[in-house]
């Protein structure tokens, strides 16, 4: 049975990835995408920022999601509501290298997962790490210490969805 799945998207500063990871959230059956922090969104329905601001975000995200942005449900938050999250049952689990991740390879997923993607160079906060009941991480074996962050995201939902 396929686990239930959302994706948080946050601070990751390039719309680019962010469009690489709605069309793959879409393609591994995410069923929502919380974009926080300075992560660039989609237009919203009710959307207080300027609209050209939006607009011009909004496209750019589309040049990688394809149509993604429109398929996945999203909501932005400025900071991910973990406390809610983990009242509806779901797992937190970052994506991350530390001392505390599990190999993905050797990882068991629950039911309810939010896998939580962090920031491009820097990766999830200490803070936000804190708030994750599991971490997980990806094998390398080339001389590079990670995966782009829409790459990862494909790799680990590929993985938590098989």
């Amino acid at each position: 049975m396929m686990p239930e799945i959302i994706v948080i998207a946050h601070n990751i500063r390039s719309t680019h990835n962010i469009g690489s990871i709605f069309r793959t959230c879409e393609g591994f059956g995410v069923s929502k995408i919380i974009v926080s922090g300075y992560s660039p969104y989609p237009k919203l329905l009710v959307d207080d920022r300027l609209p050209h601001l939006s607009e011009k975000l909004t496209g750019q995200i589309h040049k990688t999601a394809l149509g993604a942005e429109t398929m996945v449900p999203f909501e932005y938050q400025e900071l991910p509501d973990f406390k809610s999250l983990k009242k509806q049952g779901y797992i937190i689990v970052g994506l991350e290298q530390n001392e505390r991740s599990i190999s993905l390879k050797d990882y068991k997923r629950p039911d309810k997962i939010v896998l939580l993607l962090g920031e491009e160079v820097f990766g999830i906060t200490n803070e936000m790490i804190d708030e994750c009941d599991d971490l997980i991480e990806i094998p390398m074996h080339g001389k590079k210490e990670s995966f782009n962050v829409s790459v990862a995201a494909g790799i680990a939902l590929y993985a938590l969805t098989t």
